[in-house]
């Protein structure tokens, strides 16, 4: 699954998060995808429980900036995903010790494996480009992000 498969609309994107720490913006982002429809309300705090369980087990801090938290879950059929970008710095326990401003929260069906690890590896090779980065932590808007995203698949 592609990048912008995962983030396709603007109802998955905060360009504001307001978190100050990550178990904030696991929160944060768990409320997007059930207020968005991407996740029943009732299973909201299930979901997020099983992300901050992922959280403690290892840092999804990955490094210049990003964070991915994810956690697979049978209540969800299909990945769904929320994007936040911190004007502030968020202290996610990364590897290399920098802040986070790119926070992506991913939810995955259990049993989907090997598709969750291709769906990391697409984010990865876009993220990883630090123009990429620069531009959506500068988006003033989610429409201004998705269109970023989209500019990055076509090249």
């Amino acid at each position: 699954m592609r990048f912008t498969d995962l983030i396709a609309t603007t109802d998955q994107v905060v360009i504001n998060l307001q978190a100050r720490d990550r178990w904030q913006a696991i929160e944060e982002l768990i409320a997007i995808l059930a207020s968005a429809g991407r996740i029943a309300s009732e299973h909201a705090d299930a979901i997020a429980g099983a992300v901050r369980e992922r959280e403690q087990a290892m840092s999804t801090g990955i490094g210049h900036g990003i964070a991915l938290p994810h956690a697979a879950s049978p209540l969800v059929e299909q990945t769904q995903a929320a994007l936040g970008i911190a004007r502030h710095d968020i202290d996610f326990d990364a590897l290399d010790r920098a802040p986070v401003h790119l926070v992506l929260l991913l939810v995955a069906p259990q049993n989907q494996f090997q598709s969750h690890l291709d769906t990391l590896s697409d984010i990865a090779r876009i993220l990883n480009d630090a123009t990429t980065r620069k531009r959506l932590c500068a988006a003033g808007s989610a429409a201004e992000v998705l269109e970023i995203l989209r500019d990055n698949e076509r090249a």
